[in-house]
């Protein structure tokens, strides 16, 4: 028999700090986005917020970990969009109907922390500053892995043996680079914008892939 009692809701204690980190990432977000992220120090956050270094560090390592955090949230957001998706639906259909949901429910998933038009802002931030791209690249490695055996387990295939849940993420996380990077060069930074501009990049998976183009 399963335990069904109600989760007991966080106590004032952890209220207060989990309104303290956030206070502390929405500073920094609106700061690297003003600035600059190589410009902006953690004194400047802190600043911001009136409290001392200490505290800052006690909830991110450095200004990298702020800087993706919200990352991290969407990330986590992709993947449970991901877990959801009928069992029917192939391996790129399922995976084009959960990044099209994630997009469409965004603001559901970070209204209790950031505003989503700041993630959007801080996510071409991302797109354009080279220390930031470079370390984006680097965190997509992982989540590729985790969301290749993800598609592994809903094929019922073992990963290690079966290179196609691989290949299939690999040409999904290749389209979804090429729209991050056509999306940070346009004007619009809005969630309507990239979710339109990722329909269309995934539309052309099957034609890139054809073997005469002409």
């Amino acid at each position: 028999m399963t335990d069904e009692r109600p989760v007991p809701a966080p106590g004032l204690r952890e209220r207060k700090k989990r309104r303290t980190r956030d206070a502390l990432l929405r500073a920094a977000l609106l700061l690297f986005v003003a600035q600059g992220y190589e410009r902006t120090t953690v004194d400047e956050i802190t600043d911001a917020v009136d409290v001392s270094q200490r505290t800052f560090f006690r909830y991110f390592a450095n200004k990298e970990e702020a800087a993706f955090a919200v990352q991290d949230l969407v990330e986590s957001h992709f993947v449970a969009a991901l877990r959801s998706r009928p069992p029917a639906e192939g391996p790129l259909e399922a995976l084009r109907g959960a990044v099209l949901g994630a997009w469409d429910t965004l603001d559901e998933a970070l209204c209790d922390v950031v505003p989503v038009d700041l993630y959007m802002r801080t996510y071409r931030l991302i797109e354009s500053t080279p220390a930031l791209l470079a370390v984006h690249l680097r965190r997509s490695t992982g989540l590729e892995e985790r969301i290749a055996r993800l598609i592994a387990e809903r094929e019922g295939l073992d990963v290690d043996t079966d290179p196609r849940p691989r290949l299939a993420v690999a040409a999904f996380y290749g389209v979804m680079r090429v729209t991050g990077r056509l999306w940070g060069q346009g004007e619009d930074a809005s969630v309507a914008s990239i979710r339109r501009m990722a329909e269309a990049c995934l539309d052309q998976i099957g034609p890139a892939l054809a073997a005469d183009w002409r």
